[in-house]
Parts: C-alpha cells; sequence; structure tokens
C-alpha cells in the first residue's frame, strides 16, 4: 500500500501543474486587463502602468508565471482586489461557517439516505417502494431555491421556530440556533437523489448469486443485509461520498446568500460579481488540490471497505 501512496502522490503532481497552468492561461489571455478591472473606468493611463508594474504584469510571461507558482507554493496568494484582505486569512475565516453547515448536511444525508434505501430495495415493487420513488422524483424536480423561499416563509416568518438569517462568533451558538434551518431544507432535497442512487446499488447486490446463497445456508435477512450486502454495496457509496466531498469545503451559494451565512462559498460567489482574480483563482487551485486528495482517500478507504481489493 506504501508504494501506491507515493506513486498516487507521485502521480498528483504533474496534475496539479497542469491545473496550475490551464488556470494562468485563463486568468492571462481571457479574463481581461487586471489592471484595468483594479483601476476602474476613472482610472488614468498612468494609473492601469502603475497597476501593472505593481502587479508585475509588464514582466515576460514566464516571470509572471513563475509569481503565480511561488504564490501557490508558499501559500501566498495575495490579496483580495475587493477588499484588500489576505486571501489566506479569508480562507481561514471562511471556512469554519461553511464547514458548520455543510458537514452536518452531508452526514445527515448519508445517514438517512442508507437505512432508507435498503429498506425499499429490500420491498422492490412493493406499494411502499412505489411511493418513495415517486415522492423523491418529485422532491428531485423542484429547484432548491423553491425549498430556501417556501422554508423560511413557514419556518421562519409564520411558525418563528428558526431564525432565516444571522450568523455569531460561538460555534454551539451556530449549530442550536443558526444551522438547523438550512440542513433542514438542504437534507430535504439532498435525501432523494441518494436514496435513490443508493436503492440502485443495493438492488444491484440483491440480485447477487452470493445473496441466494447465503439465504440457501439458513442466514437471517439481517444478516445477509448488514453484513454481505451493505458491505459490497459501500464501494460505490464511497465513490459517491467522495464526489460530494470537495462541495463541503466550498460550500453552497445559495445557503450561505440567502441565509447570510459568512462562509467561503458566498465568497466565492462575490468575487465572481466583483471578478476578484487572486480569490477566484486561489479557490480553483485549492478546489483541485483537494478533489485530487479526496479521491486518493476513497481509493484508499476501499481496501479497508473490502480486503478482496487490490491497489496497483
Amino acid at each position: 500500500m506504501l508504494a501506491y501512496l507515493i506513486r498516487r502522490l507521485w502521480q498528483m503532481v504533474p496534475t496539479l501543474a497542469g491545473v496550475v497552468l490551464l488556470v494562468f492561461v485563463l486568468f492571462k489571455y481571457f479574463g481581461g486587463d487586471p489592471a484595468e478591472i483594479l483601476g476602474g473606468l476613472n482610472a488614468t493611463p498612468d494609473q492601469i502602468t502603475a497597476i501593472r508594474e505593481q502587479l508585475g504584469l509588464n514582466e515576460p510571461v514566464w516571470v509572471q508565471l513563475w509569481i503565480f507558482v511561488k504564490g501557490i507554493v508558499t501559500f501566498d496568494w495575495g490579496r483580495s482586489w475587493a477588499t484588500n484582505e489576505a486571501v489566506s486569512n479569508l480562507f481561514a475565516t471562511r471556512l469554519p461557517a461553511t464547514l458548520t453547515v455543510m458537514v452536518p448536511i452531508l452526514v445527515l444525508d448519508v445517514l438517512l439516505a442508507l437505512p432508507l434505501a435498503m429498506w425499499v430495495a429490500y420491498r422492490r415493487g412493493s406499494l411502499t417502494d412505489r411511493v418513495l420513488m415517486v415522492v423523491t422524483t418529485v422532491a428531485l424536480s423542484i429547484s432548491f431555491l423553491v425549498y430556501i423561499i417556501i422554508g423560511q416563509y413557514l419556518f421562519g416568518f409564520q411558525l418563528g421556530w428558526f431564525p432565516v438569517q444571522g450568523w455569531s462568533d460561538s460555534t454551539l451558538t451556530n449549530l442550536a440556533v443558526y444551522t438547523p434551518l438550512p440542513v433542514l431544507l438542504a437534507v430535504l432535497v439532498g435525501i432523494s437523489p441518494q436514496t435513490r442512487l443508493y436503492r440502485t446499488f443495493f438492488l444491484d447486490e440483491l440480485g447477487q448469486d452470493y445473496v441466494r446463497t447465503a439465504r440457501a445456508k439458513g442466514l437471517t435477512e439481517n444478516t445477509v443485509l448488514f453484513k454481505h450486502v451493505l458491505r459490497n454495496a459501500m464501494i460505490p457509496i464511497l465513490t459517491n461520498v467522495g464526489l460530494q466531498l470537495p462541495g463541503v469545503f466550498v460550500g453552497s451559494f445559495l445557503i450561505e446568500v440567502f441565509f447570510s451565512i459568512p462562509g467561503l462559498g458566498r465568497e466565492i460567489l462575490l468575487a465572481v460579481n466583483r471578478s476578484d482574480y487572486p480569490v477566484i483563482q486561489a479557490v480553483t487551485v485549492y478546489l483541485a488540490f483537494l478533489t485530487m486528495l479526496i479521491n486518493l482517500l476513497v481509493d484508499l478507504a476501499f481496501k479497508l471497505v473490502d480486503p478482496r481489493v487490490v491497489l496497483k
């Protein structure tokens, strides 16, 4: 496993280098002139020239690329053009709020969807299965924005159970007061596709020969489902969870904007609207590295779940 881990880490280097080069080229040649964006409409040519010199835009392309790569390696992403805040500090201060909301959503999605999907898969073709599939299909057909608007109106304004906006410096207060409503709405939306997907995984396993063999040997249904079917279905389930994990560290734009949560997702949206290149570039590279790292961890988790998996 150590050799596999070293080889995968080494393979991440050229992939990340390609991402960095692509980001640099896109922002250099297709993103507009940073000096003109920073200077604004009323900037004089002398001011534009001074900004270019300050940002190093008057240097050769390979020098600009080296400055960009050096900033990535040293975690010096520069400063936000809009707020003049260090991008590294922006990550450090916005990420906790994002995790406070997104981690409970992911955990509840998985914990609720798994038993529900197994239950309806075991009762495939029954009235319960058909009703639940219709309900999940209807839930998938409605935009998340509709859930937010109705949820805020019903639970916030009419019933007064939750505040519709706000945030504090206390994690416990945020978890108890400000996150329940966005988490509830996100789980109501997210559990539908997860249930349908996990149901498919379980149905694939229930149709395998080893299930019929286990039943023929007299094993109980609980043993067959939880010891054999669930364990074999964990490979695609872990893959699906791994695909969702990068989003946990980036946040949800809709949730953070509509509930006024000072997280990374809202900051990214603001950066896009402001053409705040340093923030956008940092998030792009950060998300690429995070995705590759999570994919590696998921592959290693396959070995823990099923010892028969051979890592090559």
